[in-house]
């Protein structure tokens, strides 16, 4: 939820952030930093595809130092800065079925919605019993 919620409108987050959610596929995540038993789900772009060449090239050898240039200080200059090619930034496969940018009330609004549509129209035998 937290992908989905980075891409409303009332989030403090730069638009070039919520548009490259809005226009990201479900392949067009990663998961980083696993030798560092640090696995992070993020963005595809070409500072991580950079961090994905140092980690297979070093292997278990990886250390942090070796990839702070894709990694380090990175949230300001993508959430605030509206570079979501600077470096590595979290987002879920869910980037994938993201369409566009609601309100977080309508966001909310909908996911009810939805949800009592489930209830009613496929659950509806269980409330019953």
């Amino acid at each position: 939820m937290g992908t989905r919620f980075i891409a409303t409108q009332d989030a403090p987050v730069h638009q070039n952030v919520k548009e490259a959610i809005v226009g990201a596929s479900e392949l067009d995540t990663r998961l980083i930093m696993r030798s560092l038993t640090n696995t992070e789900r993020v963005m595809n772009n070409d500072a991580v595809e950079r961090l994905m060449e140092k980690e297979k090239a070093l292997g278990d050898q990886l250390t942090f130092a070796d990839i702070v240039d894709e990694v380090a200080g990175v949230y300001p200059k993508v959430m605030n800065d509206g570079e979501p090619e600077s470096g590595a930034w979290s987002c879920g496969l869910v980037a994938g079925l993201i369409n566009d940018i609601p309100t977080c009330k309508e966001l909310i609004d909908q996911i009810m919605s939805e949800s009592e549509e489930i209830i009613n129209n496929r659950l509806g035998g269980f409330l019953n019993n």
